[in-house]
Protein backbone atom coordinates (compact mmCIF):
# COMPACT_ATOMS: atom_id res chain seq x y z
CA UNK A 1 0.00 0.00 0.00
CA UNK A 2 1.23 3.45 -0.97
CA UNK A 3 2.27 5.68 2.16
CA UNK A 4 0.63 8.85 2.71
CA UNK A 5 4.29 10.40 1.49
CA UNK A 6 4.30 9.24 -1.82
CA UNK A 7 0.46 10.23 -2.60
CA UNK A 8 1.24 14.00 -1.32
CA UNK A 9 4.25 14.06 -3.53
CA UNK A 10 2.59 13.01 -6.93
CA UNK A 11 0.21 15.46 -6.08
CA UNK A 12 2.12 18.04 -5.48
CA UNK A 13 4.08 16.71 -8.64
CA UNK A 14 0.91 17.88 -10.73
CA UNK A 15 -0.11 20.67 -9.08
CA UNK A 16 3.48 22.30 -9.49
CA UNK A 17 4.16 20.78 -13.56
CA UNK A 18 7.85 19.52 -12.13
CA UNK A 19 9.21 17.29 -10.24
CA UNK A 20 11.52 20.83 -9.02
CA UNK A 21 8.68 22.51 -8.16
CA UNK A 22 7.03 19.60 -5.94
CA UNK A 23 10.23 19.24 -3.67
CA UNK A 24 10.13 23.28 -3.33
CA UNK A 25 6.59 22.97 -2.17
CA UNK A 26 7.25 19.78 -0.37
CA UNK A 27 10.74 21.35 1.20
CA UNK A 28 12.25 18.13 0.40
CA UNK A 29 15.27 16.94 -1.74
CA UNK A 30 14.68 16.52 -5.85
CA UNK A 31 16.14 12.73 -5.25
CA UNK A 32 13.32 12.31 -2.42
CA UNK A 33 10.93 13.58 -4.08
CA UNK A 34 11.84 11.13 -7.63
CA UNK A 35 12.06 7.79 -5.37
CA UNK A 36 8.62 8.70 -4.03
CA UNK A 37 7.07 9.09 -7.29
CA UNK A 38 8.86 5.61 -8.69
CA UNK A 39 7.81 4.11 -5.34
CA UNK A 40 4.40 5.12 -5.96
CA UNK A 41 4.34 3.89 -9.85
CA UNK A 42 5.90 0.55 -8.56
CA UNK A 43 3.12 0.29 -6.12
CA UNK A 44 0.05 0.35 -8.65
CA UNK A 45 1.83 -0.94 -11.22
CA UNK A 46 1.74 1.58 -14.32
CA UNK A 47 3.72 4.88 -15.00
CA UNK A 48 1.46 7.95 -13.87
CA UNK A 49 3.26 10.87 -15.44
CA UNK A 50 5.61 11.81 -18.09
CA UNK A 51 8.45 13.08 -17.21
CA UNK A 52 10.79 15.78 -19.51
CA UNK A 53 13.68 17.81 -18.49
CA UNK A 54 11.43 20.66 -18.05
CA UNK A 55 7.93 19.52 -16.82
CA UNK A 56 5.61 16.49 -15.58
CA UNK A 57 2.44 16.14 -16.78
CA UNK A 58 0.20 13.33 -15.91
CA UNK A 59 -1.06 10.63 -18.66
CA UNK A 60 -4.82 9.56 -18.50
CA UNK A 61 -4.26 7.01 -16.09
CA UNK A 62 -2.43 9.38 -13.85
CA UNK A 63 -4.95 12.30 -14.56
CA UNK A 64 -7.67 9.53 -13.13
CA UNK A 65 -5.64 8.87 -10.04
CA UNK A 66 -4.93 12.35 -9.26
CA UNK A 67 -8.87 13.16 -9.30
CA UNK A 68 -9.17 10.71 -7.15
CA UNK A 69 -6.92 10.55 -5.42
CA UNK A 70 -6.60 14.86 -4.06
CA UNK A 71 -10.22 14.92 -2.78
CA UNK A 72 -9.24 11.86 -0.55
CA UNK A 73 -5.53 12.91 0.40
CA UNK A 74 -7.00 16.49 1.34
CA UNK A 75 -9.67 14.71 3.74
CA UNK A 76 -6.97 12.85 5.15
CA UNK A 77 -4.61 15.80 5.66
CA UNK A 78 -7.47 17.89 7.10
CA UNK A 79 -8.15 14.73 9.73
CA UNK A 80 -4.66 14.48 10.77
CA UNK A 81 -4.61 18.48 11.55
CA UNK A 82 -8.15 17.82 13.26
CA UNK A 83 -6.24 15.18 15.35
CA UNK A 84 -2.75 16.82 16.12
CA UNK A 85 -5.23 20.06 17.42
CA UNK A 86 -6.97 17.65 19.60
CA UNK A 87 -3.56 16.42 20.92
CA UNK A 88 -2.39 20.14 21.60
CA UNK A 89 -5.51 21.90 22.87
CA UNK A 90 -7.92 21.02 24.73
CA UNK A 91 -11.49 19.91 23.39
CA UNK A 92 -14.30 17.65 23.21
CA UNK A 93 -16.37 15.97 26.34
CA UNK A 94 -14.17 15.17 29.22
CA UNK A 95 -16.12 12.31 31.88
CA UNK A 96 -15.19 12.55 35.71
CA UNK A 97 -15.89 9.77 38.50
CA UNK A 98 -15.20 11.69 42.11
CA UNK A 99 -16.54 10.59 45.45
CA UNK A 100 -20.58 12.37 46.04
CA UNK A 101 -19.92 14.37 48.81
CA UNK A 102 -15.91 15.50 47.82
CA UNK A 103 -16.49 16.27 44.05
CA UNK A 104 -19.15 19.34 44.92
CA UNK A 105 -16.97 21.48 46.93
CA UNK A 106 -13.61 20.32 45.46
CA UNK A 107 -13.69 19.61 41.81
CA UNK A 108 -16.64 21.65 40.89
CA UNK A 109 -14.78 25.31 41.28
CA UNK A 110 -11.82 23.80 39.38
CA UNK A 111 -13.82 22.01 36.55
CA UNK A 112 -15.89 25.96 36.07
CA UNK A 113 -12.32 27.29 36.08
CA UNK A 114 -11.08 24.68 33.42
CA UNK A 115 -14.31 25.21 31.19
CA UNK A 116 -13.79 29.06 31.20
CA UNK A 117 -10.07 28.80 29.99
CA UNK A 118 -11.02 26.28 27.40
CA UNK A 119 -14.67 26.64 25.54
CA UNK A 120 -14.83 24.12 23.61
CA UNK A 121 -14.79 21.72 26.56
CA UNK A 122 -17.86 19.64 28.01
CA UNK A 123 -17.73 17.80 31.58
CA UNK A 124 -19.80 14.81 32.39
CA UNK A 125 -19.43 14.63 36.05
CA UNK A 126 -20.14 11.61 37.80
CA UNK A 127 -20.49 11.74 41.62
CA UNK A 128 -20.16 8.23 43.04
CA UNK A 129 -19.00 5.97 46.41
CA UNK A 130 -18.24 3.07 44.14
CA UNK A 131 -14.80 2.05 42.30
CA UNK A 132 -15.88 2.49 38.42
CA UNK A 133 -14.63 0.42 36.15
CA UNK A 134 -12.94 3.47 33.44
CA UNK A 135 -12.53 2.08 30.26
CA UNK A 136 -16.30 -0.35 30.54
CA UNK A 137 -17.98 3.29 31.66
CA UNK A 138 -16.25 5.52 29.63
CA UNK A 139 -14.30 7.80 31.77
CA UNK A 140 -11.27 9.99 31.67
CA UNK A 141 -10.48 10.02 34.86
CA UNK A 142 -11.18 9.69 38.33
CA UNK A 143 -10.68 10.78 41.49
CA UNK A 144 -10.27 8.28 44.34
CA UNK A 145 -9.46 8.48 48.12
CA UNK A 146 -8.02 5.19 49.17
CA UNK A 147 -5.34 2.91 49.17
CA UNK A 148 -4.78 1.84 45.86
CA UNK A 149 -3.74 -1.62 44.29
CA UNK A 150 -1.37 -2.20 41.14
CA UNK A 151 -4.51 -1.43 38.58
CA UNK A 152 -2.94 -0.88 35.45
CA UNK A 153 -4.39 3.14 35.37
CA UNK A 154 -2.10 5.91 35.64
CA UNK A 155 -2.19 8.28 38.07
CA UNK A 156 -1.07 11.14 40.34
CA UNK A 157 -0.91 11.54 43.86
CA UNK A 158 -2.87 14.88 45.16
CA UNK A 159 -1.98 14.94 48.90
CA UNK A 160 -3.41 12.53 52.23
CA UNK A 161 -6.73 13.44 54.09
CA UNK A 162 -6.88 12.54 57.84
CA UNK A 163 -9.60 10.79 59.53
CA UNK A 164 -10.27 12.52 62.83
CA UNK A 165 -12.79 12.04 66.07
CA UNK A 166 -14.53 15.37 66.49
CA UNK A 167 -17.61 16.61 69.04
CA UNK A 168 -19.46 19.36 69.64
CA UNK A 169 -18.12 22.04 72.84
CA UNK A 170 -21.26 21.09 74.64
CA UNK A 171 -20.78 17.40 74.53
CA UNK A 172 -17.37 17.47 75.49
CA UNK A 173 -17.95 19.94 78.76
CA UNK A 174 -20.46 17.41 80.01
CA UNK A 175 -18.69 14.28 79.26
CA UNK A 176 -15.24 15.37 79.24
CA UNK A 177 -12.58 15.26 76.38
CA UNK A 178 -10.96 11.79 75.70
CA UNK A 179 -7.41 11.37 75.88
CA UNK A 180 -7.04 7.54 74.45
CA UNK A 181 -8.58 5.74 71.94
CA UNK A 182 -9.43 2.98 74.67
CA UNK A 183 -11.58 5.83 76.39
CA UNK A 184 -14.59 5.85 74.03
CA UNK A 185 -16.19 3.19 75.37
CA UNK A 186 -17.24 5.19 78.25
CA UNK A 187 -18.51 7.90 75.41
CA UNK A 188 -21.08 7.98 73.22
CA UNK A 189 -20.17 7.48 69.72
CA UNK A 190 -22.32 8.03 66.60
CA UNK A 191 -21.89 4.86 64.34
CA UNK A 192 -22.36 4.91 60.49
CA UNK A 193 -24.42 1.79 60.20
CA UNK A 194 -23.50 1.18 56.80
CA UNK A 195 -19.60 0.83 57.60
CA UNK A 196 -18.18 -2.24 56.37
CA UNK A 197 -17.14 -2.52 60.20
CA UNK A 198 -19.87 -0.53 61.85
CA UNK A 199 -19.00 0.20 65.24
CA UNK A 200 -14.77 -0.07 64.49
CA UNK A 201 -13.12 3.09 64.86
CA UNK A 202 -9.19 2.68 63.49
CA UNK A 203 -6.60 4.76 64.96
CA UNK A 204 -2.62 4.24 65.33
CA UNK A 205 -1.88 3.29 68.85
CA UNK A 206 1.49 1.59 69.90
CA UNK A 207 3.06 2.28 66.36
CA UNK A 208 0.68 0.07 64.66
CA UNK A 209 -3.16 0.34 63.50
CA UNK A 210 -5.40 -0.95 65.91
CA UNK A 211 -9.58 -0.94 65.89
CA UNK A 212 -11.49 -0.23 69.16
CA UNK A 213 -14.56 -1.03 69.84
CA UNK A 214 -17.51 1.85 69.77
CA UNK A 215 -21.39 2.46 70.36
CA UNK A 216 -23.82 5.07 71.58
CA UNK A 217 -28.01 5.62 71.34
CA UNK A 218 -27.85 6.97 68.18
CA UNK A 219 -27.00 5.81 65.00
CA UNK A 220 -27.55 6.46 61.09
CA UNK A 221 -26.31 5.55 57.48
CA UNK A 222 -25.55 8.41 56.40
CA UNK A 223 -22.62 10.59 56.99
CA UNK A 224 -24.76 13.94 57.13
CA UNK A 225 -27.58 12.87 59.78
CA UNK A 226 -24.38 12.07 61.66
CA UNK A 227 -22.91 15.43 61.35
CA UNK A 228 -25.84 16.57 62.45
CA UNK A 229 -26.14 14.56 65.33
CA UNK A 230 -22.82 15.25 66.64
CA UNK A 231 -23.35 18.92 66.05
CA UNK A 232 -26.66 18.74 68.25
CA UNK A 233 -24.23 16.98 71.48
CA UNK A 234 -25.49 13.31 70.71
CA UNK A 235 -21.90 12.10 70.61
CA UNK A 236 -18.68 11.81 69.23
CA UNK A 237 -18.15 11.54 65.25
CA UNK A 238 -15.59 9.72 62.90
CA UNK A 239 -14.94 11.17 59.79
CA UNK A 240 -12.66 12.48 57.15
CA UNK A 241 -11.58 16.15 58.12
CA UNK A 242 -12.00 17.29 54.88
CA UNK A 243 -15.78 16.51 55.34
CA UNK A 244 -16.01 19.00 58.59
CA UNK A 245 -14.04 21.57 58.20
CA UNK A 246 -16.35 24.28 57.83
CA UNK A 247 -18.05 22.69 61.31
CA UNK A 248 -14.52 23.25 62.92
CA UNK A 249 -14.29 27.00 61.30
CA UNK A 250 -17.72 27.46 62.38
CA UNK A 251 -16.98 26.54 66.42
CA UNK A 252 -19.49 23.86 65.94
CA UNK A 253 -17.14 20.84 67.06
CA UNK A 254 -13.67 20.46 67.97
CA UNK A 255 -11.10 17.51 67.37
CA UNK A 256 -9.60 15.20 69.75
CA UNK A 257 -7.36 12.21 70.12
CA UNK A 258 -5.39 13.87 67.63
CA UNK A 259 -1.98 12.04 68.72
CA UNK A 260 -3.77 8.72 67.86
CA UNK A 261 -5.01 9.62 64.01
CA UNK A 262 -4.53 6.79 61.50
CA UNK A 263 -2.24 7.28 58.72
CA UNK A 264 -4.12 9.79 56.21
CA UNK A 265 -5.58 7.94 53.73
CA UNK A 266 -4.06 9.40 49.96
CA UNK A 267 -6.32 10.75 47.09
CA UNK A 268 -5.39 9.78 43.43
CA UNK A 269 -6.52 11.25 40.31
CA UNK A 270 -6.66 8.32 37.66
CA UNK A 271 -6.62 8.33 34.31
CA UNK A 272 -5.76 5.27 31.31
CA UNK A 273 -2.60 4.07 31.04
CA UNK A 274 -1.52 5.79 27.61
CA UNK A 275 1.55 7.39 25.87
CA UNK A 276 -0.33 9.57 24.88
CA UNK A 277 -2.94 11.08 26.84
CA UNK A 278 -5.54 13.40 25.20
CA UNK A 279 -4.67 16.88 25.68
CA UNK A 280 -8.19 17.13 27.87
CA UNK A 281 -6.74 14.83 30.37
CA UNK A 282 -3.44 16.11 30.78
CA UNK A 283 -4.49 19.67 30.89
CA UNK A 284 -7.24 18.80 33.51
CA UNK A 285 -4.77 16.77 36.00
CA UNK A 286 -2.46 19.71 35.71
CA UNK A 287 -4.75 22.11 36.83
CA UNK A 288 -5.84 19.83 39.65
CA UNK A 289 -2.60 19.33 41.18
CA UNK A 290 -2.22 23.22 41.19
CA UNK A 291 -5.03 23.88 42.74
CA UNK A 292 -5.76 21.71 45.42
CA UNK A 293 -3.68 21.62 48.14
CA UNK A 294 -5.07 18.33 50.49
CA UNK A 295 -1.97 17.30 51.93
CA UNK A 296 -2.90 16.47 55.84
CA UNK A 297 -6.48 18.03 55.20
Amino acid sequence: MSRIEDLETFVAIIDAGSLTGAARKLGRSLQAVSRSLGALENDVGIELIHRTTRQCRPNEAGQAFYQRVKPALTDIIEARSEISDRRLEPRGLLKIGAPTLFGPDFLVPIIAEFMRSYPQIEVDLQLTDTFVDLAAEGFDLVVRIAQLPDSGLQGKRLGALRRVVFGAPSYLKDRGIPKHPGELRDHCCVVRTVDRQPGQWTFRAGGRPRKFSVNGSFRCNSMEGIYSAVRCGLGLGYSPLWQIKHMIDNGDVQIVLEDYEPEPVPIHVLWQENKFPPAKVRAFVDLLAKRLSLEGL
